[in-house]
């Protein structure tokens, strides 16, 4: 696999990853502003919710060149790699629990991200 696809893979997953953040503090904080249970408007007006659906939109369009370069097979186990950064941004940044289990799982998810590009 090229580098600059790989690059591109890797900037997309990113990109959608930062997204699963910046949503989760958006609703986070559309529920401190609002009811215990905000509505859809509540979340969806929140800058955050905002720009995360930004964010998430641009990893989505990167991700459309991706699809363009790489049979299917080949790019969507790097989603995988998403899974990972997620769970490091959860635990990380967010303060989310750790446990040995889901870092098992998230190495399991590594190894096969590693084998499915070695194998490209």
């Amino acid at each position: 696999m090229r580098a600059s696809i790989l690059l591109l893979i890797l900037s997309s997953v990113t990109l959608s990853a930062l997204a699963q953040m910046l949503l989760k503090i958006g609703v986070g904080r559309a529920a401190s502003v609002a009811v215990p249970n905000p509505g859809l408007v509540a979340m969806l007006t929140t800058p955050m919710v905002l720009f995360g659906l930004l964010v998430y939109g641009v990893g989505a369009i990167l991700w459309l060149f991706v699809l363009g370069k790489v049979p299917l097979s080949v790019a969507y186990p790097f989603v995988g790699a998403g899974f990972i950064l997620t769970a490091f941004i959860g635990v990380a940044i967010l303060d989310e629990a750790f446990s040995w289990a889901r870092l098992f799982g998230t190495l399991m998810i590594a190894v096969g991200c590693v084998i499915v590009a070695r194998s490209a």
